[in-house]
């Protein structure tokens, strides 16, 4: 049984891609640009802020870039997540978990600020024991340095350490750190496009995912 497990959040823990959607197109026609789809989106997602505008402005406007992420991340810490949702057998997945007493964290590349406020709305009940999201002057995933640091901070060894996430920082954020890694196929990439990046252990559902962390 691992004894402690840190979770990616959104697409993992999170279905937040439709509230991620609204801002950032919000954000595009503010500054007059051309909105993006929601398959847009989702293959954007993953690596930050800052790439996820990068990409939705194009090459074209990348000396507006400063000025629409401000703009973006000061309207999604405004977001109340009115479209976002947990998923199938997660609230019952985290409640068997801290009641074997797994430890329980987040690692996220989604702006600290609003890491912690979904916490508060969808994951307060469940006492996680780390939410960290991303801070100016820290690496994102997939440099392992914020990641040791949340391990260093559950005092818990490596070897019972286990990350879980549904994209491909996710997934070399682990190896990197050189703890073990669960891929979930019910976020943003496909299975092919994790096992590109080296996944090799997945999960289908909450249920087996449980399964594997409590074995």
């Amino acid at each position: 049984m691992y004894k402690a497990v840190i979770f990616d959040l959104d697409g993992t823990l999170l279905d937040s891609l439709n509230d991620i959607v609204a801002v950032l197109n919000d954000a595009l026609k503010h500054f007059g640009l051309p909105p993006i789809s929601r398959e847009q989106a989702q293959t954007y997602i993953g690596n930050g802020a800052k790439e996820l505008v990068r990409l939705a402005i194009g090459e074209k406007n990348c000396n507006r870039l400063s000025e629409i992420l401000a703009y973006y991340k000061d309207k999604y810490s405004q977001s109340d997540n009115n479209y976002a949702r947990l998923y199938e057998g997660e609230e019952e997945a985290l409640t068997l978990l801290k009641n074997a007493g797994v430890k329980i964290a987040v690692l996220t590349n989604k702006p600290h600020e609003a890491a912690l406020k979904a916490e508060k709305i969808f994951f307060a009940k469940y006492g996680f024991d780390c939410v960290t999201g991303q801070i100016d002057g820290a690496p994102l995933k997939p440099d392992p340095h914020t990641l040791n640091e949340i391990i260093k901070r559950l005092g818990v060894s490596r070897c019972d350490c286990l990350f879980v996430g549904d994209g491909e920082a996710d997934v070399i954020t682990a190896k990197n750190a050189g703890i073990d890694c669960v891929s979930v196929l019910w976020g943003y990439r496909t299975k092919k496009q994790l096992e590109l990046s080296g996944a090799e252990i997945f999960a289908e559902n909450f249920t087996q995912l449980t399964n594997m962390i409590l074995k």
